[in-house]
């Protein structure tokens, strides 16, 4: 509506969200992240426990199974469907990020009555079904729909590992969250480099990138489940 001409102006106005966000953080409190009086673990310490790694991996797996498909959507509806940037925007991480958030949102409305890691594993089912979809259905128009359910399915898999780790590490502290942060991050930067260079290998063929990408979900699901019988330490 505004005009590719206005885009700077438009990245202006949005700028305007993480600056309130200044504000708020101001009146926002914030709750300790452990106990007053308690110690988080030092680094060396979580460096030693199989637990943390697992939950580590799992973040990389949040992140990469995120972003693998999002930061792709529009470009594959656009090749895909032979549409505009505009639509293909639209069609793609637009209806993607509504249903992650749709996700995210019904979690935390519900989740005192959600068994967190069985949600978890029926996400990560999803999410491996939904890939699945993208690199195989034949028709354009499934293959859209099926980038859609990816992002409903995905909307629990960052916020539920940091739900994991605080249950299963609650002298976890800043340390650890951060790092979980870092490794989530390497996981938004690998998903969408592995997808994109399998595709350019097999000759710019996004389906098999996405195809590429499903070792992400699949990790990330095998860390579900060991870590449910994984004890800290």
């Amino acid at each position: 509506m505004a005009g590719m001409e206005n885009r700077k102006t438009l990245a202006v106005i949005w700028a305007l969200i993480p600056l309130a966000n200044a504000f708020a953080f101001t009146k926002v409190p914030i709750a300790a992240l452990i106990e007053d009086g308690a110690s988080g673990l030092r680094l060396t310490e979580l460096f030693r426990m199989k637990l943390f790694w697992i939950l580590f991996v799992m973040m990389i797996c949040a992140g990469a199974s995120e972003q693998a498909v999002s930061q792709w959507a529009s470009t594959f509806a656009e090749m895909g469907l032979g549409i505009s940037k505009t639509a293909g925007d639209l069609a793609g991480p637009m209806a993607f990020a509504i249903l992650m958030g749709t996700s995210r949102a019904f979690y935390g409305k519900y989740g005192e009555r959600i068994h967190p890691e069985r949600f978890m594993i029926y996400s990560s089912c999803l999410c491996i079904v939904s890939y699945l979809g993208i690199s195989l259905f034949p028709l354009p128009q499934l293959c859209l729909l099926a980038c859609a359910v990816c992002g409903l399915s995905v909307g629990i898999m960052w916020p539920g590992t940091f739900s994991k780790a605080s249950a299963a590490l609650p002298k976890g502290g800043t340390a650890m969250f951060a790092l979980l942060a870092l490794g989530g991050d390497v996981g938004c930067s690998a998903g969408p480099t592995l997808v994109g260079l399998v595709s350019e290998a097999f000759g710019n063929d996004l389906k098999t990138g996405v195809l590429a990408g499903v070792i992400f979900p699949i990790l990330l699901l095998a860390g579900i489940v060991h870590s449910g019988h994984k004890k800290a330490g």
